[in-house]
């Protein structure tokens, strides 16, 4: 009897560790979980102008949650992208260094609403791009949402923002651009995450979409009591500027720090 209880001890917390497991590797689909997280997500694309240069760019993107009263949640998310950007014309100077930084502001609701997860709040625009080639020396804000709903695995919704400048170099053009994050990702019992999105802006400026197409497959695991995800994928560009990049991958680590 005293094996038994034993045994059945054993089975509880391992299948209560697996729970846990599961729920993080959903957690980690939306973009408001109460999760502290920091991935680090480099991107390459390739075939830019007529030298077909090569962008590599390491996004720094911080999710912080904050309990701010019994029912609602304010989540930070920072991105903070590095450059390592080849001349796109022939004779040009690479460009390296820090981008401008975008940080938004949800307000969440603790509990979904008829099943749906959302979130909304402000967005703004840093200039602390390091080279004029890497930023667009404006100071911007605007608004920003998330709306997804979870069920069996899978994860479907969308992202919005848009950013209007206020501020900033006069030499250099406004900024007025709108980010559309359309999402879908299926999460299996193994916590392998196949996912599907697109990352498309829209300059109003120039009148001119920039749609990547990403797919995407990750694996949550633990390096000793740390849970780590690390995420593979590609994209292609349908919809581009001219000189754009024709294509490009994307590998990611993410730490996560559960509460």
């Amino acid at each position: 009897m005293t094996l038994s209880l034993a045994s059945n001890g054993v089975f509880a917390e391992e299948a209560a560790k697996a729970d846990d497991t599961e729920a993080l590797a959903m957690k980690l689909q939306n973009p408001v979980a109460s999760l502290i997280s920091v991935p680090f997500q480099n991107n390459w694309d390739f075939g830019i102008g007529a030298t077909n240069a090569m962008q590599y760019k390491v996004n720094v993107q911080p999710v912080i949650p904050f309990s701010i009263s019994e029912d609602w949640n304010l989540i930070t998310r920072t991105i903070l992208p590095i450059y390592h950007a080849e001349s796109p014309v022939a004779g040009g100077s690479d460009a390296n260094g820090l981008g401008d930084i975008t940080q938004s502001f949800f307000f969440s609701p603790k509990k979904p609403l008829g099943g749906w997860i959302m979130g909304g709040g402000p967005v703004f625009l840093y200039p602390s791009a390091t080279d004029n080639a890497l930023g667009g020396q404006k100071w911007g804000a605007g608004p920003t949402a998330v709306l997804l709903k979870q069920n069996s695995g899978w994860t479907y919704g969308a992202l919005a923002n848009h950013i209007e400048s206020f501020a900033g170099q006069t030499s250099r053009q406004a900024i007025s651009a709108t980010f559309l994050q359309p999402f879908l990702s299926y999460t299996t019992k193994t916590y392998t995450t196949y996912g599907l999105n697109t990352e498309s802006t829209y300059d109003w400026q120039n009148s001119q979409w920039t749609v990547p197409l990403n797919a995407t497959v990750s694996q949550l695991l633990k390096l000793g009591k740390q849970p780590v995800q690390f995420m593979v994928g590609a994209r292609y560009y349908p919809e581009k500027p001219a000189g754009g990049a024709d294509w490009g991958i994307r590998f990611a680590v993410t730490l996560l720090f559960p509460k």
